[in-house]
């Protein structure tokens, strides 16, 4: 149950692709609750270490980054589902598959992911929080009444991948794709700080087979019954 006194959460995990950015933002959206975006706070960090010439060794100066980044989800209007950084949208930037690996690299740190905790615990804000990421329900609100975890089959998260950036005019191969999520999925599962596991008491979904409505539509539903 919710800590007493602490708005609810939702947590939303799964690896990359399995569906669960386009999930927990439309869940927060229609529940007119406040989005975090967690695997987006570590791209941040990618994007400006990278901006300021840190690389994945200097963990003192990447800690130091990651206290001072000023951040924003915009939850509703015109920037809604937005990244700001600095004040900057920088959603495009973020996204890219070299911004991509080297956020994977850092999220593996202890240090740079203890520095990021106490960023993410302040989303927890009244009516309440959807937050989706990759250790959501298990280390950042570990106490949430209502955690789910997306997953699919590795083809069909590349699959998705490669239709995004295609329709973005990106150029990517689906092999490439899945060679890079393979190796991600492996080094996010066997990462000794966080591990891409399920909450013990999360609610496992398989999206491979299921429209993104129909993902949204099953966690509306328990998140109305149970918080």
């Amino acid at each position: 149950m919710t800590s007493v006194n602490k708005p609810p959460v939702v947590t939303i995990d799964g690896p990359g692709g399995a569906g669960k950015g386009t999930v927990a933002q439309a869940v927060a959206a229609q529940l007119g609750w406040h989005f975090l975006d967690s695997g987006a706070i570590y791209r941040l960090l990618a994007l400006s270490a990278q901006r300021a010439g840190i690389d994945a060794s200097q963990t003192q100066q990447l800690v130091a980054l990651a206290q001072a980044m000023n951040i924003q989800f915009p939850a509703v209007g015109k920037q809604a589902g937005q990244a700001l950084l600095d004040g900057e949208e920088v959603s495009e930037d973020i996204r890219s598959e070299q911004c991509g690996q080297f956020a994977s690299e850092l999220a593996a740190q202890a240090p740079v992911r203890q520095a990021l905790l106490d960023r993410q615990r302040q989303f927890r804000k009244a009516p309440g929080l959807v937050a989706d990421g990759r250790d959501m329900g298990t280390v950042v609100f570990a106490d949430a009444p209502l955690k789910f975890f997306l997953t699919a089959s590795v083809e069909e998260r590349a699959r998705r991948r490669h239709n995004q950036l295609m329709q973005k005019g990106i150029s990517a191969t689906l092999g490439d794709l899945l060679k890079e999520l393979k190796a991600r999925d492996k080094r996010d599962s066997e990462r000794t700080a966080a591990p891409l596991v399920p909450a013990e008491d999360a609610i496992t979904v398989d999206t491979t087979d299921l429209s993104a409505e129909a993902v949204i539509e099953k966690v509306l539903k328990a998140a109305t019954d149970c918080v």
